[in-house]
């Protein structure tokens, strides 16, 4: 069955929030599900961010989160791709390709002019998944997807 994408609501928080927390404690941060649901829910409740959240056999296996930024420059909005988490069990089976490809979409969607995102420099695995999916490398650990 392949890679479901779906836009989250508040209702999904709690699908998200283990995801959330996991990718927290991946960045050395101690696990608190509980103040990671309560940032999710903030960030949806205010519209803040926008999540995408990937489902293999009706289970959350991954997701991403958007963040708006705006270019002066280009006179459009941008999105910071601020995190994106598969789990373990996930991995290999094109959930991080599917949810970059989503963000693209939406990217496009909403009239963009790039994403970008920034990770970490020991995380080679995500830097190769990124530029196998179109990002370029702009500066040190930076990426950016252009979208015009």
């Amino acid at each position: 069955m392949p890679v479901v994408i779906k836009k989250a609501g508040l209702e999904d928080v709690k699908l998200v929030a283990p995801l959330f927390d996991a990718y927290r404690i991946f960045y050395k941060q101690p696990s608190n599900e509980e103040a990671a649901a309560d940032f999710l829910w903030q960030r949806l409740l205010n519209k803040e961010s926008v999540i995408f959240i990937a489902f293999d056999d009706d289970i959350a296996v991954g997701f991403c989160q958007l963040f708006p930024i705006f270019s002066s420059v280009g006179l459009k909005r941008t999105w910071l791709l601020n995190d994106l988490y598969v789990s373990e069990t996930a991995r290999g089976k094109g959930v991080a390709a599917a949810l970059l490809q989503q963000a693209k979409e939406f990217g496009v969607a909403t009239d963009s002019r790039w994403l970008m995102l920034q990770t970490g420099a020991n995380n080679l695995t995500a830097q190769s998944v990124y530029e196998k999916n179109g990002w370029k490398r702009v500066e040190d650990y930076f990426y950016e997807l252009a979208l015009e």
